[in-house]
């Protein structure tokens, strides 16, 4: 792992399946992986993070990061005056193509000195004020996995993210940890707001972005997370990520080849 943290923020270069330490921070921040995914993982669940998305996490929360496939990786913080803006909670949000600029000119080297961004502290100021204002306005993305509170709620999503291509009924996986199916059932809508077939399916596309960002194909990710048929896989993977897995595939190598760091960065001393 190469890395450079300034006061503002930082980037890492991480091969797959680096992951950082457990930490915490007296400011929140946003992280934006300009290649490969990030996995943001928190006390209250896990966030992931593909192209053009960006996930937010509070001050105070305990996390740590993976990476799948090659990663670079930009973190920004923010001051609490702009945080109070936005979730008090993870998320992740769309990155707008003015969103994804500013980040990348926020974290970016400078042409002489690639050890701090090229930026000015009032222009900093404004950029943010700018990123902020496009996160607000952009829609929450599926792909915050919830970490759940109930043992037995805890003990089937444990035994998915374990086999994302179990295909398991609830009646099944009910039996196994021994509840009901309309016990399941409904801590699944009070805990997640949402049907444990709309849970497994967001669970597997975010096992699918892994898979995807690490090499596999359209073919293989859909087999892997348990689609039989891989239009099926498609047609959910787009519902939640606006695009098919073959262009987001595309567009992630585009991206990685775009954002690709001019200048050697140094690990920290």
């Amino acid at each position: 792992m190469t890395s450079h943290v300034w006061p503002s923020g930082g980037r890492h270069l991480w091969p797959s399946g680096e992951t950082s330490a457990v930490q915490s921070h007296a400011r929140g921040h946003l992280v934006y992986a300009a290649s490969g995914v990030l996995a943001v993982h928190t006390e209250r669940g896990t966030s992931v993070v593909p192209a053009n998305r960006v996930a937010w996490t509070p001050a105070g929360f305990t996390h740590y990061h993976r990476a799948h496939g090659d990663t670079d990786m930009r973190i920004v913080f923010l001051a609490p005056s702009l945080a109070r803006l936005i979730p008090d909670r993870p998320a992740v949000f769309l990155a707008s193509d003015l969103a994804r600029e500013v980040l990348l000119a926020l974290t970016g080297p400078r042409d002489d000195d690639d050890a701090s961004p090229d930026r000015s502290r009032p222009a900093r100021s404004r950029l943010l004020r700018v990123l902020v204002d496009e996160l607000r306005e952009a829609h929450e993305q599926p792909l915050h996995l919830p970490q759940p509170r109930d043992d037995r709620l805890r003990a089937v999503a444990r035994m998915l993210y374990e086999k994302p291509s179990d295909n398991a009924t609830l009646t099944e996986l009910g039996k196994t940890v021994g509840a009901g199916t309309r016990t399941l059932s409904r801590l699944f809508r009070d805990e997640f707001g949402m049907t444990f077939y709309e849970w497994r399916t967001q669970l597997r596309v975010y096992h699918a972005l892994v898979l995807l960002a690490e090499g596999h194909d359209t073919i293989q990710t859909a087999h892997a997370c348990g689609w039989a048929n891989p239009s099926g896989f498609i047609a959910a993977f787009t519902d939640i990520i606006g695009t098919t897995p073959g262009r987001y595939r595309n567009r992630r190598q585009t991206t990685a080849r775009s954002s690709r760091l001019p200048t050697a960065v140094k690990s920290p001393g």
